[in-house]
């Protein structure tokens, strides 16, 4: 059986407040709002994938979302414009990856890293 995708969902008193954080930060659009939920969606088709772990890597937590984004320097630019508060500094992994933590309104952590 092919999985056609797995959804993440945030559960959240504000669905305008956390749409718009996800739309300021990384460009998504808005592919449904029925007011009580919101998806919101890129243009990129991405493999389906889930990570399972006990650390984030390099002593950090494990992440709820980890985002790959072509430019990850243009949006750290983008967090610290809009004044977010940076959890993990923009580090170069040794596994590959440059990345950042930062969380939503809701609190989930952030892993947003490019390749």
């Amino acid at each position: 059986m092919a999985i056609k995708r797995i959804v993440a969902n945030i559960a959240t008193p504000s669905v305008e407040q956390t749409r718009d954080f996800y739309i300021a930060l990384f460009d998504l659009d808005v592919a449904m709002d029925m007011g009580w939920i919101a998806t919101l969606s890129g243009t990129a088709k991405t493999p389906v994938q889930i990570s399972i772990a006990r650390e984030g890597g390099s002593g950090t937590a494990v992440p709820d979302l980890s985002i790959e984004v072509e430019d990850v320097d243009a949006i750290h630019a983008r967090a610290k414009k809009l004044e977010l508060a940076i959890e993990y500094p923009l580090t170069d992994e040794p596994w590959g990856v440059r990345r950042f933590y930062l969380r939503d309104p809701t609190g989930k952590l952030l892993n947003i890293l490019s390749h």
